[in-house]
C-alpha cells in the first residue's frame, strides 16, 4: 500500500512544506545579526521603557478588594513578548522578498510542489523561530520575580503559537505581492508598528480616549495579547483588569490566524 493511500498526503507536499520550513530555520540561525535584532531590540524596550516607567504606572490599586497591583516593567512584559513574536515573524517573510530577487521563488514556483505546501513550509518556519525566541524571552520572567508556575508556562506557550501562526500568515501575506524590501518596511512601520502599539502592550484600553479604545476593541492582536496576560495571570490580578476574557481572546486570536493563513493562501495561489 502507497505513501498516499494511508496518509492521504502525497509526499511531494510534505516534502516541500518540510524543505522550506527548515531552509527558514537554518538561514535565521546562520544570521546571528537578526536573532540579536528579532531578540535585541524587543528586550531594551522592555528594560528602559519599563525600568524608567516602573513606579510611575501601576495597574490594580484602584480596582476590586485584593486586586495585586503590578509596576510597569511587569506590565509591558507580554507586550515585549508579542513584539518579539511581530519582529521575528514579519521579518523573516521578507525573506519571501529576498528569495524572488535571488530567483529562488520562481523555482519553487515553476517546480511540481504544491502552492499551499508553500505557505504551509513559510508560515510553519516563521512560526517556529517566532516561537522559541518569545520562549527565551519568557525564562527572563523567573529572575524579575514574576509568578510562573508549570500550567502558567504551557498555557502561554500555546497562546504563543496562535499568535505566531497569525503575524506570520500576515508577513506572507503582505510579503507575497511586494518586489522591495524597502516597500515591506514601509507598510512594517505605517500598519504593523500601529498594531502592535494599539494592541494594549504599552497601556491599558481602559485609559485611552473614547476613539482610540474602539480602534483597539477592533484589532484582533489586542485579543491575542490579552489572552497571553491571562495565561500568565490564571489568577487575575492588575496584569488582567480591563482585558477581554480568555473564551473571547482565544476565539478571536484562532480566527486571526485561520483567516490570515487562508488569505495568504490564496494571494500565493493567484500570484506567480
Amino acid at each position: 500500500m502507497s505513501v498516499t493511500t494511508v496518509t492521504g498526503i502525497r509526499p511531494s507536499w510534505a516534502l516541500a512544506a518540510w524543505s522550506l520550513w527548515r531552509r527558514e530555520v537554518v538561514r535565521f540561525l546562520r544570521q546571528r545579526s537578526r536573532i540579536v535584532g528579532a531578540l535585541g531590540t524587543p528586550i531594551v524596550f522592555w528594560l528602559l521603557i519599563g525600568s524608567g516607567l516602573r513606579e510611575s504606572f501601576t495597574t490594580g490599586s484602584g480596582g476590586a478588594a485584593g486586586t495585586k497591583s503590578i509596576n510597569y516593567l511587569e506590565y509591558f512584559f507580554p507586550g515585549t513578548m508579542v513584539m518579539i513574536v511581530l519582529f521575528t515573524a514579519i521579518f523573516a517573510t521578507i525573506s519571501v522578498i529576498e528569495d524572488r530577487q535571488e530567483g529562488f521563488l520562481q523555482a519553487v514556483v515553476a517546480s511540481p510542489a504544491s502552492r499551499s505546501a508553500i505557505v504551509v513550509g513559510k508560515v510553519l518556519g516563521s512560526a517556529t523561530l517566532a516561537f522559541l525566541q518569545a520562549m527565551i524571552f519568557l525564562l527572563l520572567a523567573i529572575p524579575t520575580g514574576m509568578p510562573l508556575s508549570g500550567s502558567a508556562f504551557l498555557a502561554t506557550a500555546g497562546v504563543v503559537v496562535l499568535v505566531s501562526l497569525g503575524l506570520s500568515a500576515l508577513g506572507l501575506l503582505i510579503a507575497w505581492p511586494m518586489d522591495s524590501t524597502q516597500g515591506f518596511h514601509a507598510v512594517m512601520n505605517l500598519f504593523l508598528m500601529p498594531m502592535w502599539l494599539l494592541s494594549g502592550a504599552l497601556f491599558p484600553a481602559s485609559g485611552a480616549s473614547g476613539w482610540l479604545a474602539w480602534i483597539m476593541a477592533l484589532n484582533p492582536l489586542t485579543y491575542g495579547l490579552a489572552a497571553l496576560r491571562r495565561a500568565l495571570y490564571p489568577d487575575g490580578g492588575g496584569a488582567t483588569e480591563a482585558v477581554p476574557s480568555m473564551g473571547v481572546s482565544l476565539i478571536v486570536t484562532v480566527a486571526f490566524a485561520v483567516v490570515m493563513i487562508v488569505l495568504s493562501s490564496r494571494v500565493v495561489h493567484r500570484r506567480g
